[in-house]
Parts: C-alpha cells; sequence; structure tokens
C-alpha cells in the first residue's frame, strides 16, 4: 500500500487539499494519504523544508512526498528527487537543497508531456500525476529524464568563534517556540563543557543552562532545550515565546562561552 504525504502552503478552507486528495485516490485508490502540514506560510519553502526535513526520516521506505510550496518555479522545471529510499515531489525552487545534507540517490526532471498540464494547478496536475505514476509502480525513466543537479538554497548557518555561537531563529512552532539554527553537536563542539549564557535577541534575555524538556523550569520562566531535532529551542514553560519576546524569523540568538571559573561551571541539562 503505497504512502503518499502532502507538505503545502494551502491552509484548510480552500478546495485544494480535497482536489488533490480526490486525485490521489482516482489514480491509485490503494494509497494511503498523510497530511504532514498545510500551514507554511505562503511561497515559503525554508519552513517548508524544516517541516519536511524533520518529519520524513519517520516514515517507511518508498515513502512518497508531495510538496506544495511555491509550486510556479521560475524555471518551470518539475522534479522527482530519490533521496534517502524515498521520493520527494515538487518545483525546482531551491527546497530540495534546503531538504538534504548530502547528494540524493538521482533527479527526475519531469517530462513535458505530464508538465504541460501545470496550468495555474501544478501540484494537482503535475505533481499529483507523477506521484500516483511512481505509487502505482512505473519506472523513474517513464516520469521524466535524468539530470545531476538542481537549484539549490543555502541555508543561514551560525557564525562560529573560539567562545562565541552567533545564531538566528528559523522557525516558530505553533506553540510559539523559537528554534533556532544552532545544533547540539555544534553548541558540544564549541562549548567544550564551559559555562555559557545564551542570549535572545538581546542582553536583556539571559539562559545559563539547558534543560532536558520544557517542564524542568518554573512555569514562565524562559527555558532553552535541545528539541526532538536536535536544534536549540527557545520557549516559556506554558507561555508564548516568540509572542512575548517579539522574536520572529531572523531574530538573533548568541551563544557566549567563559573560560575558566568566572562562572559557576554549569553543566548541560542541569537541573
Amino acid at each position: 500500500m503505497p504512502i503518499i504525504t502532502l507538505t503545502t502552503d494551502w491552509k484548510n478552507s480552500d478546495y485544494y487539499i480535497g482536489a488533490v486528495k480526490g486525485r490521489i485516490l482516482k489514480n491509485c485508490a490503494n494509497a494511503t494519504i498523510i497530511d504532514i502540514s498545510h500551514q507554511v506560510s505562503s511561497f515559503n519553502i525554508l519552513q517548508a523544508s524544516i517541516v519536511l526535513r524533520n518529519s520524513y526520516t519517520q516514515f517507511p521506505d518508498k515513502t512518497i512526498h508531495i510538496i506544495g510550496v511555491n509550486e510556479s518555479a521560475k524555471s518551470k522545471e518539475y522534479l522527482v528527487v530519490e533521496a534517502h529510499n524515498q521520493y520527494f515531489i515538487g518545483a525546482d525552487n531551491g527546497i530540495f537543497g534546503l531538504l538534504f545534507d548530502e547528494e540524493p540517490t538521482k533527479i527526475i526532471s519531469i517530462k513535458e508531456s505530464i508538465s504541460k498540464n501545470a496550468s495555474t494547478f501544478v501540484t494537482l496536475n503535475v505533481l499529483t500525476e507523477a506521484a500516483t505514476m511512481i505509487a502505482n509502480g512505473k519506472k523513474l525513466d517513464q516520469i521524466g529524464s535524468e539530470k545531476t543537479d538542481y537549484l539549490k538554497s543555502i541555508p543561514i548557518m551560525p557564525a562560529i568563534e573560539e567562545s562565541m555561537i552567533n545564531g538566528s531563529v528559523i522557525y516558530i512552532d505553533s506553540f510559539s517556540n523559537a528554534i533556532t539554527n544552532i545544533n547540539k553537536t555544534l553548541f558540544s563542539d564549541i562549548g567544550k563543557q564551559r559555562a555559557f549564557e545564551i542570549f535572545v535577541q538581546s542582553n536583556h534575555y539571559k539562559i545559563n543552562t539547558v534543560k532536558e524538556n520544557y517542564s524542568q523550569a518554573p512555569v514562565g520562566e524562559l527555558v532553552a532545550v535541545f528539541n526532538s531535532a536536535d536544534l536549540l529551542e527557545i520557549a516559556i514553560n506554558q507561555g508564548n515565546a516568540a509572542e512575548l519576546l517579539n522574536l520572529s524569523v531572523n531574530s538573533a540568538v548568541r551563544i557566549k562561552f567563559f573560560d575558566g571559573t568566572s562562572m559557576p561551571q554549569l553543566k548541560l541539562f542541569n537541573n
């Protein structure tokens, strides 16, 4: 039973989701359709990539992912990308470079006989067609021709110094938690178990421990955790951090590490 997922910027009030699901079932009646998210901000491929990048690894091999975000690519080229033994279908708009750290197994440019039907509803007429062809057992060379590259958008990486990480917020989740581009490995490599302070947006908001979970902080207190994607997350226990601290995507998050005994030797996950 093939699994087809949907990640879009359509919201739930339009007919688009229903139309695509109907077309999938019309072409492949035994498909299982999974909604990953329809709440991506309009045309926001960075947000879409964060949602999908941290979801697809939990799906079984051969899952097919339709990406209906910023689908009217300037290149008017639509791709099937095979990576991690799964299939990703979307416009060549830069999103694939944000999804993977390594080169994919195969890149297929969807053939003109399919893509010419794009009109104004690419996901329905092109991406869904390619997805159901794969679901019905078609080989990738029946869908299009292989190519060696795609348009790459480069994610914003933290700036690193010997005792400093200058990062930024890359995603605000539905709980108003601010997820940053600082991962656990980078934190450990630069920190070397030194004491630290995390400055959120300005010097006014400071955190000097990283908790294992939100509940280790008192209700209403600012807290830092490494989330399930191993990214540093700024939250308020049972509160709305991004709203209260006026945080948004690209807000600055800076970590300063201290040598010697100038500060107590705070440990990661200190209670």
